[in-house]
């Protein structure tokens, strides 16, 4: 084990391990292939599909995610699960010219990241006093996924490889004050899952030949933890129609930070070498969102909504590195606050003529994210770059004696038997912005990167 002289520092022959210990520690958070570093917004197929402009309209299960108080708007009990398919790649060329090629663990991420969400009306429950409340409980993927490069790329002594495998669980409650006026709040846990590859967070590299680690070594560093924060919304229906249905509605939403220790080993050729731990901040959100609905009748539906979100991610100050032996290794990561801006409509034809006992939806959408990372701590771990998503999507929910892929009755009258079955579908392609990383900490990482990103989501909805 490493250990601490009487002033505190490091002896001369550990500081090499120690400062491997920093860079495995440092490239170990990574695996997010979006603008947004870590995060990865699509959670649920209605809200992809729109370019994630959800949190106004935010009128089924998965408002857990986007919008807890929308949750007012979901009568009886609901279910929503679906997976999120990703493929894409990462292109770099270092400033030697040397051409590298990563991808997101294949040519679709497996496991793929994955939503499912559970809504109750406390009146559909038999407690009628209490219909304004609405439960609900949400197991989402809204960080981390995985990147891999090839074991001689250029930047190989920095990372080959991450692992983020991020769960968040989120029960949730939400209350109807008014008929214009609702509130929730959910609780975020997030921590790791077993069932999503290794189950703890993972970063590979190559020694580069020191503190006597052979060059061409395989350096390893894993660990996990788990760290709690907290959504409060509200969502606000000024305007509604004679149905009383909303025409336009406003929603606010605020995520807390929150703080994840990570306790984990380093690894040389699979051995241990050394404990390791530091902090892994999740930021903070501000979002408001506005939905109109210039269509709102029997027949048919037609909404617009823009979000506006502002994401503080330069609460993520360090990554500031703990050893065994209570030193502390200071390692900033200045990254800056970032907005993101979704626009997203849905156009809805209610019972037509042409596939009755059917409501179908066409979606589309845009979403801008800014970068937060400058290019002295940029890591191709996470390959943050500015990003344009274009968002198509359409659903379909089956109803009274209506049948699913024409075989299955999508209504029934046991308790046991949904009263509707919805299928969902959203494919989106983000495109990045090419980014030259000049100064880099670690002078191997210096270079052009592109990217590019497919993502098909799809949802199941039953309705109870």
């Amino acid at each position: 084990m490493l250990q601490v002289t009487s002033s505190g520092c490091l002896p001369h022959h550990r500081v090499a391990v120690g400062v491997m210990i920093v860079a495995a520690v440092v490239f170990l958070i990574p695996v997010r292939a979006t603008a947004q570093a870590l995060r990865f917004q699509p959670q649920g197929a209605v809200a992809a599909a729109q370019g994630n402009a959800f949190a106004a309209q935010a009128d089924d299960a998965s408002a857990i995610q986007y919008n807890p108080a929308g949750l007012t708007q979901v009568s009886g009990i609901q279910g929503v699960f679906g997976i999120a398919l990703l493929g894409g790649s990462i292109k770099a060329k270092s400033i030697s010219g040397v051409d590298t090629r990563g991808d997101f663990g294949g040519s679709v991420s497996f496991p793929p990241p994955g939503h499912t969400y559970l809504s109750a009306n406390l009146g559909a429950l038999g407690a009628p006093r209490f219909s304004a409340v609405t439960i609900g409980l949400g197991l989402t993927s809204p960080f981390g996924l995985r990147t891999r490069y090839p074991i001689d790329a250029p930047f190989n002594t920095a990372v080959t490889s991450a692992e983020l495998p991020l769960i968040a669980i989120k029960p949730t409650i939400a209350y109807k004050i008014s008929d214009a006026l609702s509130v929730g709040v959910s609780a975020d846990i997030y921590t790791f899952a077993s069932f999503l590859g290794e189950g703890h967070v993972e970063q590979k590299q190559i020694s580069a030949g020191s503190a006597g680690i052979p060059p061409g070594a395989s350096i390893e560093l894993n660990g996990t933890g788990t760290g709690a924060g907290v959504t409060a919304s509200l969502l606000y229906t000024p305007f509604k129609n004679k149905a009383g249905k909303p025409v336009v509605s406003i929603g606010l939403v605020y995520r807390s930070q929150a703080v994840l220790p990570l306790n984990g080993s380093l690894l040389v050729n699979g051995g241990k070498v050394a404990d390791a731990s530091t902090d892994l901040v999740l930021p903070q959100m501000v979002m408001g969102a506005l939905a109109v609905w210039p269509i709102r009748s029997p027949e048919r539906e037609w909404k617009v909504e823009v979000d506006v979100e502002y994401v503080g991610w330069s609460l993520n100050r360090n990554l500031d590195v703990r050893l065994p032996n209570g030193a502390t290794i200071p390692q900033p990561q200045q990254w800056k606050n970032v907005p993101v801006i979704a626009v997203g409509t849905e156009y809805k034809w209610l019972s037509p003529g042409w596939l009755p006992h059917w409501e179908v939806a066409a979606r589309s959408g845009y979403t801008y994210t800014e970068d937060p990372v400058p290019d002295r701590t940029f890591n191709p771990g996470i390959i943050s770059l500015p990003a344009h998503t274009l968002s198509l999507g359409v659903g379909f929910l089956c109803k009274g004696s209506g049948r699913f892929l024409g075989m299955i009755p999508c209504s029934g009258e046991s308790a046991l038997w949904p009263k509707g079955i919805g299928l969902d579908l959203a494919y989106q392609e983000w495109f990045y912005e090419s980014r030259t990383v000049v100064g880099n900490q670690n002078p191997t990482v210096d270079g052009t990167y592109h990217a590019f990103v497919h993502l098909g989501t799809f949802s199941f909805r039953y309705l109870f």
